[in-house]
């Protein structure tokens, strides 16, 4: 299976359906009510899956339950042969914002993620992520949190969440406070909101990637000017297409993208709300476009030099990649 990387992760987001299900009853947490007939997660509309998402995470209440659901979504990355992951994650559900705390949960996910390299194979580095629609004063807690843990582990803080809520500038401290702290920045734009959210993340926070960024497509001089700026974009195309921002895999802007020469990556966002895996999306964008061995090798190489990881990090896994 060819190794890939993984840089738009979200940890809750990627917990199996049967594990939250799992959790639940040992809690005695009733949550049926997001789940459909076949088990999976339900919902409507993007807003519907925010709540829905919440829901999920509810149950998470310990830095155990984190450890544990770090394993079960590595093991799953893993074998869609994931050598490499950024993943997500919010100190809002981690300890509510509090630095002791957020320490607890992250020594909890950071065991975790060291027994799963031993295990599988993969290595995990964390992006901390602000909730957009939480709004900027829980976001500037977050930062603190990130700023208080940033270093080998902990490479990036980012924003996630409704982008229809408020404006990247509104978060500027939060983004400075973690500029400062040596981390590097990406945030979801271009999403659900046009071009102009990503020219903002882009100008007003000063961002190295875009998370998805796609709809920049609608405006062909922001394309060129990501192309020439070299900024990375997170696509996440089975997650457009299952949203329904785009019908299908042919229609996604991704091969546009990528033939103007702006550098993409490929991942799963919140694989199973989605019902992808990085395999899929790989199998799908090879159906899609006849992207062979060589693009995805490109597509490799161009998340390896965007990664938010040090170069010692960077060096083991592109001698992984080499085979």
């Amino acid at each position: 299976m060819t190794p890939k990387l993984e840089l738009h992760l979200h940890l809750e987001g990627a917990a199996p359906p049967s594990f939250i299900r799992g959790l639940s009853k040992e809690k005695h947490h009733d949550i049926s009510g997001i789940f459909d007939a076949d088990g999976g997660y339900k919902y409507k509309d993007f807003w519907d899956f925010l709540k829905v998402y919440e829901a999920a995470t509810s149950v998470l209440t310990t830095p155990e339950d984190y450890h544990r659901l770090t394993l079960a979504v590595l093991e799953e990355s893993a074998a869609s042969g994931v050598i490499y992951s950024e993943t997500f994650l919010s100190p809002d559900f981690c300890g509510g914002r509090d630095v002791g705390a957020w320490r607890e949960y992250l020594h909890a996910i950071r065991e975790a993620a060291d027994q799963a390299e031993r295990s599988f194979g993969i290595t995990l580095r964390g992006i901390i992520t602000c909730i957009r629609h939480f709004g900027p004063d829980k976001a500037r807690e977050t930062a603190l949190c990130a700023a208080e843990t940033a270093g080998d582990w902990i490479v990036g803080f980012g924003i996630a969440g409704d982008e229809k809520v408020l404006q990247p500038k509104d978060f500027l401290w939060s983004f400075d406070c973690a500029r400062e702290a040596g981390l590097h920045l990406t945030a979801h734009a271009g999403e659900w909101s046009g071009p102009e959210s990503v020219r903002a993340a882009m100008n007003d926070l000063g961002v190295e990637r875009i998370g998805h960024g796609v709809r920049a497509i609608e405006d062909l001089a922001l394309v060129d000017e990501l192309a020439e700026r070299g900024i990375v974009l997170e696509v996440c195309p089975g997650s457009n297409v299952a949203l329904g921002i785009y019908p299908s895999f042919r229609k996604h802007p991704i091969g546009q993208l990528y033939d103007r020469e702006v550098k993409v990556t490929v991942s799963t966002d919140d694989p199973p709300f989605f019902h992808t895996t990085m395999a899929r999306e790989f199998e799908m964008l090879h159906e899609a476009f006849d992207w062979d061995d060589g693009v995805f090798a490109k597509l490799n190489r161009t998340a390896l030099d965007a990664a938010f990881c040090d170069a010692d990090t960077k060096s083991r896994i592109a001698k992984l990649l080499e085979g």
